[in-house]
């Protein structure tokens, strides 16, 4: 599968989003990375609906991957939708009845795809691995950017990566924390296909967007 890279609008400056939002897909970008916070599942409080539209205005063609780390996303997964989400990630430790809220995902028109901490066994997958669309592997703790790398989350990665190839799946393997030039390469060789990046895009000295998606894309396929 081929490797695409998600820029995470959650280090873009978001007193210009829209505009930074362009610029990322301007720059070559496959995806766009949403990262919802609630201050309950994670500490911190980002974004909602009525943004998450204005991002899909900015860039309707471009699909957006809504990350929901939050308590009870069931309550916001129809909003997510109609707000323009094409992947909703819950996390499996926020949902209790974590087939029914996959299947929620798919009815109201967004790809489901499970998020795992990184404490998080990908075991837990192991029933709803054929209802995914993607497997997000956090390999640092949620709720803030510009975290470190967590290296010991990549056997993780490499053990969803069989998985899958062993039940005949076509399920990406996304991975979100860290990722910069020398870890890219890591997770993929792993078995990741989809990368998120923040600061290693959108702090690029001078805002040379293309430039550091192109390097991540060159260090991922090297």
């Amino acid at each position: 599968m081929p490797v695409r890279i998600a820029p995470s609008l959650l280090s873009c400056d978001f007193g210009r989003l829209a505009d930074e939002a362009r610029a990322a897909v301007a720059a070559g970008a496959d995806l766009l990375h949403v990262d919802v916070m609630d201050g309950h599942f994670v500490p911190n409080l980002t974004i909602g609906p009525m943004v998450v539209e204005a991002i899909h205005r900015a860039a309707p063609t471009t699909p957006l991957d809504v990350h929901l780390m939050i308590e009870h996303p069931d309550d916001s997964i129809d909003a997510f939708a109609r707000a323009g989400a094409s992947i909703i990630s819950v996390h499996a430790e926020a949902c209790p009845h974590l087939h029914r809220t996959l299947q929620h995902i798919r009815a109201a028109g967004a790809a489901p795809a499970v998020a795992l901490n990184p404490a998080t066994s990908a075991d837990v997958l192991e029933v709803v691995l054929s209802d995914v669309t993607m497997v997000l592997v956090m390999t640092v703790n949620p709720g803030f950017g510009g975290q470190r790398f967590i290296e010991s989350c990549l056997p993780k990665v490499r053990h969803l990566r069989e998985a899958i190839a062993r039940r005949g799946l076509s399920v990406d393997i996304e991975v979100d924390g860290g990722i910069k030039v020398g870890t890219a390469a890591q997770v993929v060789a792993a078995g990741a296909t989809v990368l998120v990046a923040g600061s290693a895009i959108f702090d690029t000295p001078g805002r040379d967007y293309k430039k550091a998606i192109d390097a991540l894309r060159a260090d991922a396929t090297a």
